[in-house]
């Protein structure tokens, strides 16, 4: 495979900023890149592109939606076309782009810019159509105090960048995995012979650990908050069961939090979030999601 260059330090910056571990996207990028190249180079590029022949090309919006994964398009940029490549932000991530809208401008050797450019373009892609779709799920929530939220439904591999779109989105994010939020479903209540059972095991295991629990039912609910649950998943509820269950919770314990979830659509976001619950669980955002179409623009080609 050609040799790959490190991230410059802006990338590395922006990367951090958005809460995002470099070297996690540099072995991301590289695994991309394999699948393209193999042990070999660009064919295509490498025959019919003179080398030393040099570029610029804009990033654009075909679609309109938000833009999310600009700093992961760079280091793919930076680490195929080295420090000749040059990655400039038209745009930032969460804004909202329009057909014809340019998001970045990348001078780099011709040669090397149409290899990194399905790779960049994929993740691009695919990021923004999950913050696009995150963001009309949150307008749907707007004069609400319900905020949408991710699941662990995610593309194995792409779980951090994933939720990093969500938040682009407006979204909010729920645990990054198993080890840093419990959470209790009926199989673990069925395993550990009650729902207060299973919390106390829980609590007994990790007693720091935020716990949700998931419910089915109003009766079960209030087993759930009087157990010490800090969450509780009202899972496949009415929104006349979702409002009692709000009522409920607002009576005995306003601390804790509500999270909807069950075959929610985005026609009954508005409704759910009217009843008063704190989120709305949606995994499509990230496990069904359709891309925001963008694409690369030539501008021009130079000898040198």
């Amino acid at each position: 495979m050609i040799a790959l260059h490190s991230l410059s330090a802006e990338t590395n910056e922006r990367l951090f900023a958005a809460g995002l571990d470099p070297v996690a996207i540099v072995d991301l990028i590289e695994a991309a890149l394999a699948e393209d190249l193999g042990d070999g180079i660009d064919v295509t590029a490498a025959a019919t592109i003179p080398e030393g022949q040099h570029c610029a090309v804009t990033f654009g919006a075909r679609g309109a939606g938000v833009v999310a994964g600009l700093p992961v398009a760079a280091a793919v940029v930076d680490m195929v076309c080295g420090p000749d490549g040059s990655f400039d932000y038209l745009a930032d991530d969460g804004d909202r782009v329009t057909p014809g809208t340019a998001v970045a401008r990348v001078q780099a050797p011709t040669r090397a810019m149409l290899t990194a450019e399905r790779t960049a373009l994929n993740l691009l892609c695919h990021l923004s159509g999950v913050a696009t779709l995150t963001r009309r799920w949150a307008d749907q929530l707007g004069g609400t105090a319900a905020k949408v939220r991710d699941t662990r439904k995610t593309l194995p591999g792409l779980r951090a960048l994933q939720k990093y779109a969500v938040r682009c989105g407006g979204g909010t994010n729920h645990r990054m995995g198993l080890f840093d939020m419990a959470l209790v479903k009926d199989n673990h209540v069925a395993a550990a012979g009650g729902i207060a059972e299973a919390y106390a095991a829980v609590i007994d295991l990790e007693g720091t650990m935020p716990v949700e629990i998931e419910v089915d039912d109003l009766p079960s609910l209030r087993v759930a908050i009087d157990a010490g649950a800090d969450e509780v998943l009202i899972d496949n509820f009415s929104t006349d069961d979702m409002r009692a269950a709000v009522a409920l919770r607002d009576e005995i314990a306003p601390s804790v939090r509500l999270e909807a979830s069950g075959g929610l659509t985005l026609e009954r976001a508005a409704e759910v979030a009217a009843t008063g619950v704190d989120f709305i669980a949606v995994g499509e955002l990230t496990h069904s999601v359709r891309v925001l179409d963008l694409g690369l623009d030539w501008e021009a080609v130079s000898a040198t």
